[in-house]
């Protein structure tokens, strides 16, 4: 079977398809100060503002417009966010859809998903087994499975961060991304392709590349942690995996407290309400575990922001 280049030829192609489709999301360049931590100005790509509060939808739409659906529909299995994408996605273009979610998923992001349209089933303890169920729903039907992270669409829309990022603030050195299945980092990684750093930032609870690069292939790892519901699948995918070999620069992990730190840090200094995975990749720099180099210039990716944390009544 032929496999589909991760490319930044196919990148920009798929960019070009999904445009119609997606929110640029716009860079900010704060003081690391306002977080309470001395050091450089700091880029943040606002990328929780694109359509269903994540990244997701970039891949969802990738998939949805360059592979046919028949008439079984869509199906896809999830934490919460790109359920809620590939949800998003079929509406606008009138598919249909059903969305495995295992229960450790959040109330906000399930709450997203029906408020699409799509076809709810949770079910299991962890990512695993409701991608299970998805697969059998997908062998009973027919009906197309759009992978989470190891799909070359999802990767290709994915990657369509980078290529914004880089045209909105080439002057970075280095990238900072959370890391679950690895759709997003091996996209974006795919796309500066080593011109800039790119550094994987994952939870000590679920440190699924840090252990495939460590072991030199995808090996099972932990799949707990705060941001369970986001990035703590059992491997990152195999697509993505010799992408980040090659390109990916560094991969840390912090801590479940840094990264409710982190959360809170920005709802003080921002006012942005970031879910645990959306937040991880700043608890890296505020908790040290990625130090950048005097006169660095750093990006942080903040990715998802599909949380209740936030009460509005009070």
């Amino acid at each position: 079977m032929q496999v589909t280049p991760i490319d930044r030829d196919r990148i920009a192609a798929t960019e070009r398809l999904i445009r119609p489709h997606i929110r640029h999301t716009p860079v900010i360049t704060i003081d690391t100060g306002d977080f309470g931590s001395p050091g450089p100005k700091l880029a943040l790509k606002l990328e929780f503002l694109q359509h269903t509060g994540s990244f997701k939808p970039r891949g969802a739409f990738a998939n949805l417009l360059s592979r046919k659906a028949p008439t079984a529909g869509v199906v896809a299995a999830s934490g919460g966010n790109h359920g809620a994408a590939v949800a998003f996605a079929a509406m606008r273009l009138g598919i249909k859809a059903t969305i495995f979610v295992p229960k450790v998923a959040s109330p906000a992001k399930l709450d997203r998903i029906r408020s699409y349209g799509a076809e709810l089933v949770v079910t299991g303890e962890a990512y695993a087994e409701a991608l299970a169920a998805s697969e059998a729903l997908v062998a009973e039907t027919g009906a197309l499975q759009v992978h989470a992270y190891d799909q070359p669409e999802t990767l290709l829309g994915q990657g369509s961060v980078g290529l914004e990022l880089e045209a909105d603030r080439p002057d970075i050195d280095t990238l900072l991304v959370a890391t679950g299945g690895g759709g997003l980092i091996g996209g974006i990684a795919a796309w500066y392709a080593g011109r800039t750093r790119v550094v994987s930032v994952e939870p000590e609870a679920a440190p699924t590349l840090h252990d495939a690069l460590k072991a030199g292939r995808p090996v099972d790892a932990p799949a707990g942690g705060v941001a369970a519901d986001s990035l703590a699948p059992r491997q990152v995918g195999q697509l993505m995996f010799p992408i980040a070999q090659r390109y990916v620069a560094e991969a840390v992990l912090v801590t479940d407290e840094a990264i409710v730190d982190a959360q809170r840090r920005l709802w003080d200094a921002l006012r942005i309400a970031a879910e645990p995975g959306g937040a991880t990749a700043l608890a890296a720099l505020l908790a040290g575990r990625y130090r950048p180099a005097k006169d660095e210039r750093v990006a942080v990716l903040l990715c998802g922001a599909n949380t209740t944390a936030v009460d509005f009544a009070r």
